[in-house]
């Protein structure tokens, strides 16, 4: 007569997907849950620290515009390109920043939807690595337990 051989394995619905995992298969499945988390915390704190870097750049392109408002229209303005100083209309320069800070705020837009984005794929990431633990744990108790 030969011994039967009795198998732990778990129905389980993670991401809408049913698999049936054992205990190397869940192991695997919650490592790659962990890489893909620490892929969009990684993608997170770059999107944030540009984000950052804009809004250095938007606070300085907001004061030149201020001090180009309170210039009189005969004043000279020069801009700097490379290592020269380059005279430039009073209204060009206006219209030229006025741009700028356009772009950047554009910019902070896109950045502030991105990082909305990724901390809402953050979450469902993290929600499934408990997920994951969770079954890991049972799986744990429910083998000492025999």
């Amino acid at each position: 007569m030969k011994a039967k051989r009795i198998v732990d394995v778990r129905a389980t619905k993670i991401d809408g997907t049913a698999a049936i995992m054992g205990p190397e298969m869940l192991q695997k499945k919650l490592e790659e849950e962990v890489e893909g988390y620490k892929k969009i915390q990684k993608d997170l704190s770059k999107t944030t620290s540009l984000r950052s870097q804009l809004d250095g750049q938007l606070n300085e392109n907001k004061v030149v515009k201020e001090e180009l408002e309170l210039l009189d229209e005969d004043s000279v303005v020069y801009k700097l390109i490379g290592p020269a100083l380059i005279r430039q209309d009073l209204e060009e320069a206006r219209q030229n920043v006025n741009k700028r800070v356009d772009y950047i705020q554009q910019e902070i837009k896109r950045h502030d939807n991105t990082m909305e984005k990724l901390e809402k794929e953050s979450e469902v990431k993290r929600e499934s690595i408990v997920k994951f633990q969770e079954q890991m744990q049972q799986m744990i108790v429910k083998q000492m337990g025999k």
